[in-house]
């Protein structure tokens, strides 16, 4: 049996529902699903047990909108929801709250829960997991599954008991014993490395790892730890020289002791094993980039640059590499937030088709980003995404963002997306002032 026989069936987000969370007051839906406007070349058809129809998936989805809308905050609620499954348990006490970020414009959202729920195929059966909570305890938790085609429960938890299904049913009593009211679970699940429940925690460990600006130092060391491996050097270095860097080698440097322990702190931080979506500490950023050097070609032989001498683009390039190589291989989910900052245009259009490819992407590995560079829309024949993977993220005037895909605007096969949008034909583009902004600049002159 080859290697690749020898893998589970390849997993995969379908949906993304929350309330509650950050800048969406209301509920957000926010799909994978292919439709009728998906590119049948582009389309993963994943076969489940419970159904000899494939469910149609999408590997790649991109979130557009002004500054400020809320694009980056779809990618971090996906992150808290993770955040939440993999440390509640590990990393909250008794005594501690549960990590959430609720709504903050209106306070009558403080008393109101926040909800998450996602369904996915998971090693070929179809799954549905959500669970709300407040500041102080997991107000419910649910998780069913499709093995046979209907709707069976794995388990089912409220604020004062938790049913499980028959074939959970031994192993879920023994680890509800285990359960916090400020932890989730599936937490527990994770912590007591359970064989019944674990591959949906695994699911969460794997998955929605997000890349933002705060952890860019610890893709870069894993971009470095990668080029260590004959297996894995060739490709970070052949997406290297795609990139026309001039750089020929990366390296990463010899550390002092203490310094290596902060810089596996950071690594568990960035896979999710503590902390939250949101920790970053400077000291241990700035450690992780100066660990790294490129070497240049140049007409005296190889240089080596430490990171402060690299343009921003090229760490940022280094940075997604390693991160994106991991996803393809293993598919998984990727968050990257701000795709295009500091890129060219023609190397995002390039990690977007790495995903689009079925052959680069074997594994149906999903890539989810917000950008603001419309090249990416281009127009409807000629654009790197399909009509149904662009989504548009809008605020309105109390402060709350909501989300809509590209699709509910019948858009033509042959539509002009890109000049459509910044024309405002499909809304989430600032309402720019211009008498402010003459008046601004009339005080600037002063």
């Amino acid at each position: 049996m080859s290697l690749e026989e020898a893998m589970p069936p390849p997993s995969a987000l379908l949906s993304f529902t929350a309330s509650n969370v950050r800048s969406y007051r209301d509920e957000v839906n926010f799909s994978l699903l292919a439709t009728r406007f998906a590119r049948q070349q582009v389309r993963r058809e994943l076969s489940t047990r419970a159904s000899r129809t494939p469910i149609g998936v999408l590997p790649t989805a991109g979130v557009f909108g002004a500054n400020a809308s809320g694009k980056s905050t779809l990618l971090l609620a996906l992150a808290d929801m993770r955040a939440v499954v993999i440390g509640s348990f590990r990393s909250g006490t008794r005594s501690s709250g549960v990590y959430r970020r609720r709504f903050l414009l209106d306070d009558a959202y403080r008393s109101l829960p926040t909800r998450y729920e996602v369904e996915l195929i998971l090693h070929g059966v179809h799954w549905q997991y959500g669970f709300e909570v407040n500041d102080d305890r997991i107000l419910g938790e649910y998780a069913y599954h499709y093995p046979h085609g209907r709707q069976a429960m794995v388990f089912d938890r409220t604020l004062d008991s938790i049913s499980f299904g028959p074939p959970f049913r031994s192993s879920g009593r023994a680890l509800g014993q285990l359960m916090r009211d400020n932890a989730l679970f599936l937490s527990v699940v994770g912590a007591a490395d359970d064989e019944r429940l674990g591959p949906l925690f695994e699911w969460f460990h794997h998955n929605l790892l997000l890349a933002q600006a705060n952890n860019r130092g610890a893709r870069v060391v894993r971009t470095a730890e990668m080029v260590k491996e004959p297996d894995t050097k060739e490709r970070v270095m052949a997406l290297v020289r795609a990139a026309d860097l001039g750089v020929c080698d990366i390296e990463r440097a010899i550390v002092d002791p203490r310094v290596a322990e902060q810089l596996q702190l950071a690594l568990r931080v960035l896979r999710g094993e503590e902390g939250n979506p949101e920790d970053s500490d400077h000291e241990i950023k700035v450690v992780f980039e100066d660990s790294v050097r490129l070497k240049h070609s140049a007409a005296v032989g190889d240089v080596e640059l430490d990171a402060e001498f690299e343009s921003l683009g090229t760490m940022v390039w280094v940075g997604l590499i390693g991160p994106v190589l991991d996803a393809l291989v293993e598919g998984r989910v990727l968050l990257a937030d701000e795709l295009d900052a500091s890129l060219h245009p023609h190397l995002v259009a390039l990690l977007v088709e790495m995903f689009q490819d079925p052959k680069r992407n074997s594994r149906c590995a999903q890539l989810i980003f917000n950008a603001h560079d419309t090249s990416v829309l281009g127009d409807s024949e000629q654009s790197v995404l399909g009509r149904d993977q662009i989504w548009f993220a809008e605020k309105d005037i109390e402060g709350a963002t909501t989300v809509y895909p590209l699709v509910e605007f019948r858009p033509r096969r042959d539509e002009a997306l890109g000049r459509r949008y910044l024309q405002g034909r499909y809304g989430a583009v600032p309402v720019l002032d211009h008498g402010e902004i003459r008046a601004g600049l009339d005080l600037v002159d002063k």
